[in-house]
């Protein structure tokens, strides 16, 4: 490993995502790349802001494979001897804050390429179920309401429907370029980082509230930012037709969800359907889960056999170029990252 950080190289994989064998909630995600390699990978134990590891249970890891949302800031850092590298599983990296993560000599990578595919996939998905009313057709099947119920959850169809992105990234501009392709017409809300990329996919520009009043669905796909947390708020709700759903692919804090629940309780929306809540999991008795007007799917509904290819290749490629010495290609504000400084953290093998 001439380059490196040496033949000792450790991956660290959190708990909350993986066992002791390597098999992970996503499957196998190809951990013996790293075992050719030369590097070593161990199961952390829970990482717990309010109860700090015992001495040296830390100690001689180099990276962090995150499997979920564990949060990573300055302090948790110095727990790492030796960190070097968090190499996140997916796009998100909620709870870990790569610029104070930078000034400790600490890179985060995430694969946002290889989530953008199956992500928008699954959003395409919960329209359609909402557009055709699956969930009310499945319970009218399997209720035994068959001659009664037949015909009673007309879906709206999709030609000329009005879709409403939140978000108008990678995931946002996959997901319109799906849905016009349908035949839906296409909206986002006015940013100045979504502008060129909406001008070129043919989808119109408004401000939020007018997003709310002329969608027939409005499909959530934006980051959470302190700013965008309870964005879709009671009054955002109140705004949108009886008839529309409110999709949500993106995370859960950026829906006010008690708002949320009263606008379905109260029918003053059609329906919604979430594959992200705020807490995860939420609670057992969260009056979503009784709802015959809500699909529901446990923040996984992008997990496919494409999905844990794709972003396993990724991240363990990330894996190996911070264990030769090199900042990863996929790091985030890598310009904050003093090469000098992270490269001469470790003796060289």
């Amino acid at each position: 490993m001439s380059g490196g950080f040496g033949e000792d190289y450790v991956v660290g994989l959190t708990a909350d995502g993986a066992d002791s064998s390597g098999m992970t909630i996503f499957g196998d995600i190809g951990l013996e790349r790293l075992e050719q390699a030369g590097l070593s990978w161990r199961l952390l134990p829970e990482l717990d802001p309010h109860r700090p590891p015992s001495a040296g249970q830390l100690d001689g890891v180099d990276a962090v494979l995150s499997f979920g949302h564990v949060p990573f800031d300055a302090g948790t850092a110095r727990l790492f001897p030796r960190l070097r590298h968090i190499a996140r599983f997916g796009a998100g990296y909620d709870g870990i804050d790569p610029v104070a993560l930078a000034g400790e000599g600490v890179v985060v990578t995430t694969t946002p390429e290889e989530v953008r595919g199956p992500l928008a996939l699954s959003a395409v998905t919960l329209v359609l179920a909402c557009a055709h009313r699956l969930i009310e057709n499945h319970r009218v099947t399997t209720t035994g309401n068959w001659a009664s119920g037949r015909g009673q959850h007309r879906g709206a169809g999709v030609r000329g429907r009005v879709a409403g992105i939140v978000g108008f990234g990678g995931v946002g501009r996959q997901v319109a370029d799906h849905l016009m392709h349908l035949g839906y017409r296409v909206i986002t809300v006015d940013r100045p980082s979504a502008r060129q990329s909406a001008a070129d996919a043919g989808v119109e520009l408004c401000d939020l509230m007018t997003l709310a009043e002329r969608s027939d669905v409005v499909v959530l796909t934006a980051s959470l930012t302190p700013s965008g947390r309870g964005m879709i708020s009671a009054e955002f709700l109140a705004a949108m037709r009886e008839d529309a759903w409110l999709v949500n692919v993106a995370r859960g804090g950026l829906v006010d969800e008690a708002a949320l629940i009263r606008a379905l309780q109260e029918g003053r929306i059609a329906g919604a359907a979430l594959d992200v809540f705020d807490p995860e999991p939420p609670a057992e008795d969260n009056p979503l889960f009784t709802m015959e007007n809500v699909i529901l799917s446990p923040h996984a509904l992008c997990w496919t056999a494409d999905f844990t290819r794709e972003v396993s290749a990724s991240v363990v490629e990330a894996l190996l170029e911070a264990s030769r010495g090199c900042v990863p290609g996929t790091a985030l504000h890598r310009e904050l990252v003093d090469p000098h400084l992270w490269r001469g953290a470790r003796p060289t093998g």
